[in-house]
């Protein structure tokens, strides 16, 4: 249990829930007995977090936040399902964060480093990479994949079963419904790939050859005409031509078998 002068008065903690010592709990907060949270987590006045939810270290919960709450799945039947946050995660005020289901893996999974604002909803059996930005609104589905360092603009709709690949950025409003591969740029009703994310690879360290190859591996699913399997096919041969890159392209050769929507194309 937090030592009792971080926690306020007013805050309703459960006795059997987990909190280190140097957690802070704002006023009016209310901490099931199935939680446990981490080192220097702040949790903010009139936050609800409840059911089997793991929080790591070094979290700052805003005001108004509800997770671990159950799954809005009308088969959801009571089952243990969880919710487990990392590390160094800022989450912002009125944001929703449900368990998992059994149906898939019974578990909502959160990294580490994630800026997350206001009013964003991650729903049940999600799972979130590290370092990524949900803005305003934004809302993932069921069973929505989002990869490291992706960036999903304001009122962003992300469709159940959805994957979004790693350093993809979508823009204001986008309504995604297929899988994005890695590096792209997307936007709009109906989603449209835009070009891909080369501002941002560059702030993340991308070296001249790895941008060229991302831009290539762009150019052949999206600007040349081609299949989709046919484009596989150049893209594999990326590798004997751009060695620097070869986890570049494995990367993006790995998203692509594994896709079971389609891609925004």
């Amino acid at each position: 249990m937090a030592a009792a002068s971080l926690i306020h008065p007013t805050a309703v903690v459960d006795p059997a829930a987990e909190l280190d010592s140097s957690v802070s709990v704002g006023p009016y907060a209310v901490i099931g007995p199935r939680v446990h949270i981490g080192a220097n987590t702040s949790v903010g006045a009139h936050c609800v977090i409840e059911g089997d939810t793991t929080i790591g270290e070094g979290n700052q919960i805003f005001q108004f936040a509800s997770l671990g709450a159950q799954p809005q799945d009308k088969k959801y039947a009571g089952e243990p399902t969880r919710l487990v946050i990392g590390d160094r995660n800022t989450v912002r005020e009125f944001c929703t964060f449900n368990t998992g289901t059994v149906q898939d893996r019974g578990e909502t999974t959160i990294g580490n480093d994630n800026w997350i604002m206001a009013y964003v909803h991650i729903a049940h059996d999600c799972i979130v990479g590290n370092n990524t930005i949900l803005a305003n609104n934004a809302t993932l589905a069921g069973h929505v994949h989002v990869d490291d360092w992706a960036i999903l603009g304001g009122l962003t709709g992300v469709h159940q079963f959805t994957h979004i690949g790693a350093h993809v950025m979508a823009g204001f409003a986008s309504h995604i419904s297929q899988d994005v591969p890695p590096f792209m740029m997307v936007d709009g009703n109906p989603l449209a790939v835009r070009g891909f994310n080369m501002e941002g690879l560059r702030r993340r360290g991308f070296t001249p050859e790895r941008l060229g190859a991302v831009k290539q591996m762009h150019r052949l699913l999206y600007r040349q005409g081609l299949t989709l399997e046919a484009a596989k096919q150049a893209i594999d041969a990326l590798k004997d031509e751009m060695p620097e890159a070869v986890q570049d392209v494995e990367h993006m050769q790995s998203f692509l078998a594994a896709s079971t929507r389609g891609i925004a194309r």
